[in-house]
């Protein structure tokens, strides 16, 4: 006899639920078993797809990294239009949105997922931060070399400032994200 309901994109639908759970209650809530719950599925479900729960987390991750495609677009599109102040509040404001914050502890804390997905990109570091660096990086380098920087401007330096100094704004999970003004007072202090 079977069990639980039928998922029609059951991938779309299981990472749908483990994001629901980690906005909820945290990336020490997100278990099999939580994702299988929320999504109202047998847990065997999963399995169906993934063979275990750190392949699943690591297509989640790389998933939702995949959606800040579109962000860090608009970040090079935005070279030389506007401010550069406003530009990059903006992108942190959308980079450090409430899913990419509740993922980059998950990847940090779990030494089996960070392996997987060194296998998919052998160059290392955290998913979605390390999407954030080469975005604001290049934006800060198209930026300098329009003249709307100084030449002589440090921009791994004032990337690694923003990224971290950023992610330190958004990361608090108890608190309500930071305002809009908040991140434009940061910015402009980092890059004045």
């Amino acid at each position: 006899m079977p069990t639980g309901v039928h998922l029609r994109d059951a991938r779309r639908q299981l990472f749908d639920a483990a994001e629901r759970v980690l906005l909820r209650d945290g990336p020490n809530a997100l278990t099999s078993r939580a994702v299988t719950d929320e999504a109202g599925c047998a847990k065997g479900v999963l399995h169906r797809y993934f063979p275990d729960f750190d392949a699943f987390l690591a297509a989640l991750v790389r998933d939702r990294a995949a959606a800040l495609e579109e962000e860090t677009r608009a970040l090079g599109a935005s070279v030389g239009t506007g401010t550069v102040t406003g530009n990059l509040t903006r992108a942190l404001l959308s980079l450090f949105g409430p899913v990419p914050v509740a993922i980059i502890p998950l990847i940090t804390f779990r030494d089996a997922l960070r392996a997987r997905l060194r296998e998919s990109d052998p160059r290392g570091g955290i998913a979605i931060l390390a999407q954030a660096t080469t975005a604001i990086s290049a934006y800060l380098t198209a930026e300098r070399a329009r003249g709307r920087l100084p030449a002589d401007t440090d921009v791994d330096a004032l990337t690694l400032s923003l990224v971290g100094g950023g992610h330190l704004l958004f990361a608090d999970r108890d608190a309500d994200p930071p305002t809009e003004a908040a991140v434009g007072r940061f910015v402009a202090g980092v890059v004045g």
